[in-house]
């Protein structure tokens, strides 16, 4: 019986906090994997006693049936790990020393403004800027579907709104649609206003994107980077560390970038 309620009350809540955010117009993996987790574990509370049976009178599915609860159970210690893993590497990075350039990560836009992502890197960056004030200022993300303004353009009317940086010394990197683009054509502009990748370079973006960011940009090509973390907002935190950990995985399934 306490498994079941167990079962019950976990798929209720996960089921309940992934629609809240689809209902706030968030949709990436880290929500709909909760939902499908949430779907199995009340199926497996409303049929509890004809699975029993059925685990009872056929010891091959029994046995199929425990090897999947394993297999659950293992991932979830390794989702555990990468967890733990994000939040070294957010404490393990160091102060931000004299940079030439600052490259902020894009993080998708809301009707026309920065998400509560985005907007929390743009504040990281600004006590960046201003400890650099000559140093290049570079927005990146392209056009969304559905925008007609890019993420890059959003980004800089942001931070000339609220903090009245100059514009005229933020340059929009607004062609991406990734994190490898971003830094990818991040490179032409740094050619372009004579900044090499020898030189020290801050990327700002957030927690959970600290790590996959700074191997991509050794990957890039970029040499002496300093990593400056933004906090993820409560209320998506963990829905995004979970698509992150796929996307890191996948990231290094596909030689997009080495372990540090």
């Amino acid at each position: 019986m306490m498994k079941r309620i167990l079962l019950s009350i976990t798929g209720c809540a996960l089921l309940i906090n992934s629609l809240w955010l689809l209902s706030l117009g968030k949709i990436h993996f880290g929500i709909l994997l909760p939902i499908a987790i949430s779907l199995v574990f009340i199926a497996c509370a409303i049929f509890y006693p004809a699975i029993q049976r059925a685990l009872t009178q056929y010891p091959w599915l029994k046995k199929i049936w425990q090897w999947s609860w394993a297999a659950f159970g293992l991932w979830l210690i390794s989702l555990a790990v990468f967890f733990a893993y994000l939040q070294y590497a957010v404490q393990q990075s160091s102060s931000i020393p004299q940079v030439t350039a600052i490259i902020v990560l894009g993080s998708g836009i809301e009707n026309g403004q920065p998400s509560p992502t985005l907007k929390a890197r743009l504040d990281a960056a600004v006590p960046v800027v201003q400890q650099n004030p000559h140093a290049a200022l570079i927005m990146t993300g392209g056009l969304g579907m559905h925008e007609q303004v890019s993420e890059a353009a959003v980004m800089k009317q942001y931070l000339v709104q609220n903090y009245r940086l100059t514009a005229e010394h933020i340059y929009l990197e607004d062609q991406s649609t990734s994190t490898a683009q971003n830094l990818s054509n991040s490179k032409v502009l740094l050619t372009a206003i004579k900044i090499s990748l020898d030189q020290p370079i801050a990327i700002v973006t957030s927690d959970f994107h600290l790590p996959r960011a700074a191997a991509i940009a050794k990957h890039e090509g970029y040499r002496n980077i300093y990593s400056v973390s933004a906090p993820t907002p409560l209320y998506i935190r963990y829905n995004s560390w979970l698509r992150e950990y796929f996307a890191y995985a996948s990231g290094l399934l596909l030689n997009e970038y080495e372990l540090n």
